[in-house]
């Protein structure tokens, strides 16, 4: 039986404790068995259905003999009492699971290659050990989706974000350091090499891999400036995969995160940097407020397990 409006909005006004004795009086038949049960004096259980009457403004008990029955008024919030004491019992019920991780919902967000290498098994472990828990999972790429963390639209992102740069209330865990790889034609001028100086792709012409443009991009031109120049991009492409083809044709040479390179293009070969070489920082953001709570600690060492495989 669904409570009332009304009834919640009374529940406010009258003292939930004395609802209960007034209950107990009722089922137990007396004031005195009522006590009885309760622990109380017949004296002080009196004293609560007083208060009761005084806050409801109605009587709610009446002598019958040398006994009491209740009112109409009385038998009323008896059974109103019930059903607030059941939905009480259901929402410290509902709590309690979603406080031990059993329910609730987690919103995720992640961007691409992430979501290939880690996501997978880190939420196949998660339904695991935490079958109640619902999961609202969204790709944002090639966008930040730390922002979704920071205005609470998601629980938890996997972010490519440089850690000395935090918002304030959130907290950053470290999953990987994934560096970045010269991508080349195969038969290309510097392909012989095992690592190539980062200055050395100057005057080649570039495939771009990230369109439009997000915070890997940013990665790259901060490290080419470090190398003293900025990369001359003749194609853009949205993806690791489509950038390797263009590469593979002869279009020009690319960076691309090892993560991004587990299905490599049998028309290129794949090359270290150094001087400098860029590594994306990849870490999971989740708010400083949600810490604590059993299913979101679990997945993110479930992330950081996925990681650790993944290097």
């Amino acid at each position: 039986m669904k409570c009332p409006g009304w009834i919640v909005k009374l529940s406010y006004m009258l003292d939930l404790r004395r609802l209960q004795v007034l209950r107990a009086v009722v089922t137990s038949g007396s004031v005195t068995a009522a006590a009885t049960n309760l622990g109380y004096t017949p004296s002080a259980i009196s004293q609560q259905i007083a208060a009761l009457e005084k806050e409801a403004g109605v009587a709610l008990m009446e002598r019958v003999g040398r006994g009491v029955q209740p009112t109409a008024a009385g038998l009323l919030l008896t059974e109103h009492a019930a059903i607030i004491s059941k939905q009480v019992s259901e929402a410290e019920t509902a709590l309690a699971d979603l406080r031990a991780g059993r329910t609730g919902r987690l919103a995720i967000r992640y961007f691409a290659t992430a979501g290939a290498a880690l996501v997978p098994p880190a939420l196949a472990r998660l339904r695991r050990d935490h079958p109640g828990v619902q999961v609202d999972l969204k790709l944002f790429d090639p966008e930040d989706p730390l922002p979704e963390v920071v205005q609470g639209r998601a629980d938890l992102a996997i972010v490519v974000h440089p850690r000395q740069i935090i918002p304030p209330g959130i907290q950053f865990t470290h999953l990987l350091d994934d560096p970045y790889r010269a991508v080349l034609p195969r038969g290309h001028r510097l392909a012989s090499k095992r690592v190539i100086d980062l200055a050395d792709l100057a005057d080649e012409p570039w495939v771009g891999n990230e369109w439009p443009s997000g915070p890997c991009l940013q990665i790259i031109y901060d490290a080419c400036g470090a190398a003293g120049f900025t990369p001359n991009v003749v194609v853009e492409s949205e993806d690791y995969t489509n950038a390797q083809g263009f590469v593979a044709a002869g279009l020009g040479v690319s960076l691309i995160p090892v993560m991004g390179l587990v299905n490599q293009h049998p028309g290129v070969v794949v090359r270290r940097i150094r001087h400098p070489e860029p590594i994306r920082v990849i870490n999971v953001a989740v708010r400083e407020t949600s810490i604590g709570q059993p299913a979101l600690m679990s997945l993110i060492e479930a992330l950081r397990d996925a990681a650790a495989g993944a290097r």
